[in-house]
């Protein structure tokens, strides 16, 4: 960076500056630069130190963008634009409103500074960082004043910020006066009805929607699945396909917890040679997603067969197939598989040990099962959570230890829900215990008045126990607050489609045909009967 200066002018100067600058990336070099800025009385350029403040944006270097901004007595519009981005990118949200505030204060000087259509993203988006609704509305006041908001990339803008503060009045009112909508217009729009459940207005504004992309159907059924609305979720990637439109690996992640919670096995199977055939196997969080389809569609080997042929596994991975295993029973394994990921040097989160507790809990290793637990806070400095209390005391109560499951209820730094609650009580009746039972029903009666399980449950601990005033009881209470019991549900996948049937719902336009079906099973296999009968 040595420069030969000898009789060379200001303006040479400065013209050899700008020509390093170019060439200047890193920092120990623009250092060099600005002590020649310094030496040769060129630290008022705004062109040299916007240059230089754009390098320190590329590498992080904030505080010495600062002291560069600071020195200068009469920056530009160029030098104000490009350090309210850097403090925009490195999410200093205040810092840039605050910049641009002085901008305004300056328009008051004898060289008024007008903020221009490059520096309105970048403050919108330091107001959507700051999640502050009022301060976006007075930015696009300013925008109406100074004519700038027919700019689409500020107009898409201000309504991703609206959108991210939860004003949809404002950004639907936005999005019918804007000049040109386009796809991101549509998308930020959609996905703020997404965000806050509203999937009636969501669906309305995607099929109003002239050209859908990806993007638009993995929103709607990422929506879908957020609000439990699976059948829906599948439906729409259905539908993605008629169009033509090819998923990626984005819309598999979203789509195949849907697939799982259905267990629309064939759907997921389809998924996965999908992913197999363009390549996404390689992506972590498919194979994931997919260990977890397998799991709950009860395909356990299958899940395995992911597991073992990922080329690389995080945290999530372990943690699923661990949870996989014991949910199938395979509780050994899942402890064993634990121990290889420690080996394998992956340190265990939250959802690790739910999956280990469970499994512990399964198999009755109450010891084991404890000092996991204990080794959360102890070795992983991880604080147990309310899942992981309700797998202790899931484990307590399997292996008999009533009074204990009751004292680490009562000793929980959080309130414990009705799940807690729940399996204690059916603890109780494994091991016939009425006192502790009674005790559990008191908090569950707080809890979930209505659900008729629960006091079932209470009655048939009663009748194990030979005390039919109890059973008695427990039938008055539940005829005398008229509670119904939750009708039966069964799921089955027909064709690539899961039909849902519910005790006693007719709606179906198949169901008399499955009715009739039913009776001709029945009356020939009643006719079996008298024939073998003779």
């Amino acid at each position: 960076m040595a420069m030969n200066v000898g009789v060379l002018t200001i303006r040479e100067v400065e013209d050899m500056l700008i020509l390093m600058s170019r060439k200047c990336k890193k920092m120990a070099y623009l250092k060099k630069m600005h002590a020649q800025m310094v030496k040769f009385s060129l630290s008022q350029s705004n062109f040299l130190v916007t240059k230089m403040v754009k390098i320190c944006d590329q590498n992080g270097e904030i505080e010495y963008a600062s002291v560069l901004f600071r020195q200068v007595l009469e920056p530009n519009i160029f030098l104000y634009n490009a350090m309210v981005r850097t403090y925009t990118h490195k999410q200093m949200h205040s810092l840039a409103v605050n910049l641009y505030k002085r901008m305004l204060r300056d328009n008051n000087n004898e060289e008024p500074i007008f903020p221009d259509r490059f520096t309105y993203p970048f403050v919108i988006r330091s107001c959507g960082g700051l999640s502050c609704a009022k301060l976006v509305k007075q930015v696009h006041g300013h925008l109406c004043k100074n004519g700038l908001k027919s700019s689409n990339v500020i107009e898409n803008s201000l309504l991703d910020v609206y959108v991210k503060c939860d004003k949809m009045d404002e950004a639907h009112k936005l999005f019918d006066e804007m000049t040109e909508r386009d796809v991101f217009s549509w998308n930020s729009l959609i996905s703020g009805h997404i965000k806050l459940g509203q999937l009636k207005m969501a669906r309305l504004l995607f099929e109003e929607m002239p050209n859908k992309t990806i993007v638009s159907w993995t929103a709607m059924i990422s929506g879908y699945l957020k609000i439990g609305c699976c059948g829906d979720a599948l439906d729409v990637f259905r539908r993605m396909q008629m169009v033509g439109v090819k998923p990626d690996w984005i819309s598999l992640v979203a789509v195949l917890p849907a697939s799982a919670q259905l267990g629309a096995l064939e759907v997921g199977k389809w998924i996965h040679f999908y992913a197999a055939k363009n390549g996404f196997l390689v992506k972590t969080c498919v194979c994931n997603a997919l260990i977890e389809m397998y799991s709950k569609c009860g395909s356990l080997n299958e899940a395995w067969q992911v597991f073992d042929q990922m080329s690389e596994r995080d945290v999530i991975s372990w943690s699923t197939m661990i949870g996989a295993l014991a949910n199938h029973g395979r509780a050994h394994e899942a402890v064993g598989l634990f121990k290889e990921m420690l080996r394998a040097t992956v340190e265990p989160n939250e959802i690790t040990f739910v999956g280990l507790l469970s499994a512990c809990g399964h198999a009755g290793l109450l010891e084991e099962g404890l000092k996991y637990f204990d080794s959360m806070k102890n070795m992983y400095n991880i604080e147990p959570g309310i899942e992981h209390y309700g797998c202790l005391v899931d484990l307590l109560g399997r292996t008999g230890r009533l009074d204990r499951a009751l004292e680490v209820i009562k000793s929980m730094p959080m309130k414990p829900d009705s799940a807690i609650w729940g399996s204690l009580l059916s603890s109780c009746r494994k091991h016939r215990n009425l006192e502790i039972a009674v005790t559990a029903m008191e908090h569950l009666l707080e809890l979930e008045p209505d659900d008729t399980g629960n006091f079932i449950l209470l009655a048939n601990i009663y009748a194990d126990l030979g005390k039919w005033h109890g059973v008695s009881r427990m039938r008055k209470f539940i005829r005398s607050k008229s509670l119904k019991k939750t009708p039966g549900c069964s799921l089955i996948e027909v064709n690539n489609i899961v039909q849902e049937f519910v005790s006693g719902d007719n709606s179906k336009p198949f169901s008399k045909d499955l009715h009739l079906i039913l009776n001709l099973l029945f009356m020939h296999h009643r006719i079996y009967d008298e024939i073998d009968m003779l």
